[in-house]
């Protein structure tokens, strides 16, 4: 019998000693003040998938099996948590349903730590949060690299809709099988199984359940990422929007004992979310991909204490009473003493004929890995002269046959950093073409080819490519606030009417980020005013002195 392949080093499966920690017995009793002994009997079920707010558990003796269950509900053993050892991953910081299942070995003891008491272990033991934390994070990417504890997803690789699928599974951080019914060759198997045909396409298949094409609010809801509101509970702040600037209110407000709440539509990171690798970020030489940046962030934040909706959208703030009142797209309300707005900004679109059918479908606004493995071998086209379009071109370099950058103007050199520039002149596989447009698309249900033109001599040329990548620039999210604040005539906030420079025309309703007017576009930037707005905050919500 062959010697099963040894793991990749990066995979976190490979580094047992930080993915599955043994505590040291000292730390084990630290642990172990916090919560209460107890011996189930062999097979007890301490937490099943689907359940939420479940305890951590501490194993003192036996052992505790992480069970995932197959497409077809068969259980299969993820980790088997020995003596020292302890249980749960990310949504321990959250009321989001367990992804795995936890089951007593014979001979066990272990320490329950039901949720109040884990967060202040892991406040008053850093030694050990540290450990948990990255426990945490590791065991997290294990189940994204692995597949394990998730869902499938299948339908055709190029479909609009199973893009729009992918890209919320992937931003979500929620582990799945990709099963592209054009090309894999276990897809028919797959679909007669489940008695699907193309028109059902794509679906997503949840410990049995088929959801044809669900919304991405549909999605949420059946994968357990809502979170439960109460109509009547005030908070502190809510923050609209999980960009940088978004995330890093909600980590500096939690921190600081603000009753916290974070809605965004779509997933953690905004715009910078989709950038394959920020190289110009404080503290990080190397760089960090959007993704990693506001995974990080978000578990920060839900580490302090702060909550996060996704999938839900504010419509409308009722700005006249107080205390807030911001209604979402699904009908419910949520009320605060004080907002941020950190809602950044929507992608802008090409003018062009049959450009929405072909969205989705071979025209992108992001290059992640998702994306760089879709036209993988292909020729492909960025659109756009900023930091965003450069990153994106050289990341799609490492994949792509070749990359082409179209700009109207003269150049890189007004709008992009040096860094970048330097990048793709070094680049045999990147060519930049000045003042040139995309002039037409071709293709039938996916992006094939298109035209572009040089607009100093009007020459056309038509290139076969796999992907069109849109990077011109985006429009304020402000449509919601309509009527409340104060906006400038491209739509974006205008802010510094109060006694700090982020305050909007309303009292108590913040500007930060892209969304501001006159904000510098830049994840740092953003993240600073994120962070500086908190004391803003504080005194706005101070009581008036008598």
């Amino acid at each position: 019998m062959a010697d099963p392949e040894p793991l990749d080093p990066a995979d976190p499966y490979a580094r047992s000693a930080q993915t599955f920690p043994v505590l040291t017995a000292e730390m084990v009793a630290r642990v172990a003040a916090f919560g209460t002994e107890e011996a189930p009997e062999e097979g007890a079920m301490l937490f099943r998938r689907g359940d939420r707010s479940v305890d951590f558990f501490l194993c003192l003796a036996g052992g505790i099996e992480i069970l995932d269950t197959d497409s077809e509900g068969r259980p299969h053993l993820v980790h088997a948590h020995g003596p020292g050892q302890f249980t749960g991953e990310l949504d321990l910081f959250n009321d989001r349903k367990v992804l795995v299942s936890g089951r007593a070995t014979a001979g066990t003891r272990v320490v329950r730590i039901e949720r109040t008491a884990f967060r202040r272990m892991m406040a008053a033991e850093p030694d050990v949060g540290e450990i948990v934390m990255r426990a945490f994070i590791l065991r997290r990417v294990g189940l994204l690299r692995h597949s394990d504890a998730g869902v499938a997803l299948a339908g055709p690789g190029h479909g609009a809709d199973m893009g729009r699928i992918e890209t919320f599974l992937t931003r979500n951080a929620f582990p799945h099988r990709r099963i592209d019914t054009d090309t894999d060759p276990d897809a028919a198997g797959f679909l007669e199984w489940l008695a699907l045909t193309e028109e059902d396409l794509p679906v997503v298949v949840l410990e049995g359940r088929v959801l044809r094409n669900p919304s991405n609010a549909a999605l949420a809801d059946a994968l357990g990422l809502a979170t439960a509101l109460d109509p009547a509970h005030v908070h502190d702040l809510v923050v609209v929007g999980a960009g940088p600037a978004g995330l890093a209110a909600a980590v500096y407000a939690a921190s600081e004992g603000l009753d916290t709440i974070v809605i965004e539509a779509v997933a953690p990171g905004g715009q910078a979310g989709t950038s394959s690798k920020i190289e110009n970020y404080l503290g990080f030489p190397t760089g960090i991909s959007g993704q990693a940046l506001a995974g990080r962030a978000q578990v920060q934040a839900q580490k302090f204490g702060a909550r996060l909706l996704v999938s839900r959208s504010v419509v409308r703030i009722e700005c006249e009473e107080r205390p807030f009142r911001l209604h979402l797209d699904d009908g419910t309300t949520v009320q605060a003493r004080a907002v941020v707005v950190a809602t950044g900004a929507r992608y802008r679109k090409l003018d062009l004929p049959r450009y929405a059918e072909l969205e989705g479908n071979g025209i992108y606004y992001a290059a992640t890995a998702m994306e760089a493995g879709l036209c993988a071998g292909s020729e492909v086209v960025v659109v756009g002269g900023g930091n965003s379009a450069g990153q994106a071109a050289v990341f799609l370099a490492r994949h792509a046959a070749h990359v082409h950058i179209l700009v109207r103007g003269p150049g890189l050199a007004a709008t992009m950093s040096r860094y970048l520039i330097d990048r793709i002149e070094a680049s045999d596989r990147i060519t930049l073409h000045p003042f040139t447009e995309v002039s037409a698309l071709e293709g039938e249900r996916a992006l094939r080819g298109l035209c572009w033109t040089d607009r100093r001599s009007g020459t056309v040329e038509r290139r076969e490519v796999g992907a069109l990548f849109v990077m011109i620039g985006a429009a304020p999210n402000t449509g919601f606030l309509e009527g409340c604040v104060d906006l400038d005539e491209g739509g974006f906030v205008r802010t510094g009417s109060g006694e700090t420079f982020f305050c909007s025309s309303a009292p108590g309703v913040f500007a930060v980020g892209d969304v501001r007017a006159g904000s510098v576009k830049r994840v740092a930037s953003g993240v600073g005013e994120g962070s500086i707005v908190v004391s803003a905050i504080h005194r706005y919500l101070e009581p008036a002195p008598e």
